[in-house]
């Protein structure tokens, strides 16, 4: 069984201190990268069967293992390379990654009398760096039905519930510590305090890795990669391209050249805003391209949904094509590609990872068109993008604009597209943002439309 994570890890290297989570598959691995981020600390996740060598070389402060599906005591179930153990650092295991750590070390894991799933108290049996200034008990949230049965001679108990008599263990000797439970989930209370303490106390992390000292040294990585070459951005109207290209601009400047397809697909105003935002404020290059009519003509008579969106793609590539090669001395493309898209796409060849789906801004069209590719956001998540956003003077109707389809209008269209069924979607989704955002209630969901 293969993790869903790429080894992305060449970017490693860059960092000062770093924290690494080898996913076994956990559908919150992501949120415990994000947890640790939150302390200052770069993270990021690896294949769950990364090489002790590997590890050394990178040289982080600690290592995560997170949860996963699978039980530690099957035939075939993921497991660490156990010389991981003696590398001097710190490791904590959460659920899964606790028992695997603890077979390694010739503990028994074993299916439990009854599986716990929920909230759950726990009691703290002794002083630790770990639950450092917690309360000794308090709700915690768990979620399996193995545990670990015994702690050999290398573990000693720090915290238990009623159903799970070894919810939290430290080794005797080595800075390793397991987790029965969920710390970075938010039904666990006080869950990014143990977090942190990990990463404060136990890692001994400084926590100078902050957004505005990563954008400076995006932008001084970008220009050494750019050089005196042009950089095309595709602009869609959407947080991560719009904050991509002001990120540029700001590292090179007039070298940036933008691109703006007008589709006919789009939100009410959309072009208008992209004009004055990036031609007007920082103005940049801004090529605008109103393709409205060959989009339309070429969905004309198709009702099928995924047929019309592969259609839109289609064209799209045609018209940036074309605009694009009209703009001399480009040798680059930027994309706004999220570290999710990276982990889900399993873009990165270095690592055993299985396909979660497919994104749209992960490879494909700098293929197509024979750039090479500039992603300044794929080691991040959108939270971080959009502080980044902030700090480049974004303004913030744009930095929490609600996330929109590379399709447009027309996945919300059903039937064939018209430009009258179209004015009517674009007025009506209007409207409601209109009243949504006059309510106070716009930032307080993640998605809206009609």
């Amino acid at each position: 069984m293969n993790s869903p994570t790429p080894d992305t890890t060449e970017q490693l290297a860059i960092q000062s201190e770093s924290i690494l989570v080898l996913d076994f598959g956990s559908q919150t691995a992501q949120l415990i990268a994000r947890r640790v981020r939150d302390q200052n600390v770069f993270c990021q996740l690896v294949r769950h069967d990364l090489s002790a060598q590997r590890i050394k070389e990178l040289n982080p402060k600690g290592l995560i293992l997170s949860g996963g599906p699978a039980s530690a005591y099957a035939e075939g179930a993921p497991q660490i390379d156990p010389e991981i153990l003696d590398l001097g650092i710190p490791v904590l295991g959460i659920c899964y990654g606790m028992q695997v750590m603890c077979r390694a070390l010739g503990s028994a894991v074993r299916p439990g009398n009854s599986g716990e799933f929920g909230h759950t108290p726990i009691q703290v049996l002794e002083e630790d760096a770990l639950f450092a200034g917690l309360p000794k008990e308090y709700a915690v949230w768990m979620s399996h039905g193995d545990r670990v049965e015994d702690l050999h001679e290398h573990f000693k108990l720090v915290a238990k519930t009623s159903e799970c008599p070894n919810a939290a263990i430290k080794h005797r000797d080595r800075e390793l510590y397991g987790l029965q439970f969920h710390p970075e989930v938010t039904h666990t209370k006080f869950g990014k305090e143990v977090l942190a303490n990990f990463v404060n106390n136990v890692c001994k992390c400084s926590g100078d890795w902050k957004i505005s000292s990563f954008i400076e040294q995006e932008c001084t990585q970008l220009r050494e990669r750019i050089g005196a070459n042009r950089v095309i951005c595709g602009l869609s109207g959407g947080v991560d391209s719009s904050v991509a290209a002001a990120l540029l601009f700001k590292a090179i400047g007039p070298q940036l050249s933008c691109i703006f397809v007008d589709n006919g697909l789009l939100r009410k105003g959309e072009r208008e805003q992209v004009r004055e935002q990036f031609s007007d404020h920082f103005k940049t290059d801004l090529h605008v391209v109103d393709a409205r009519q060959q989009f339309l003509d070429e969905l004309k008579g198709k009702t099928d949904p995924q047929e019309k969106r592969k259609t839109i793609g289609r064209v799209f590539i045609d018209v940036f094509r074309k605009e694009a090669e009209s703009i001399e001395d480009a040798k680059f493309l930027a994309q706004g590609t999220l570290y999710p898209d990276v982990i889900e796409s399993g873009a990165n060849p270095d690592g055993p990872a299985a396909t979660i789906k497919a994104h749209h801004n992960v490879g494909g069209l700098p293929e197509e068109l024979g750039f090479e590719l500039v992603e300044p956001f794929r080691m991040l998540f959108k939270d971080e993008v959009r502080q980044i956003g902030l700090e480049l003077g974004l303004p913030e109707n744009l930095i929490w604009r609600h996330p929109f389809p590379g399709p447009g209008l027309a996945v919300r269209c059903l039937g064939e597209i018209t430009e009258e069924r179209l004015r009517t979607l674009r007025e009506a989704d209007a409207i409601f943002i209109e009243e949504l955002v006059a309510a106070g209630l716009y930032r307080e969901v993640q998605q809206a439309f009609a």
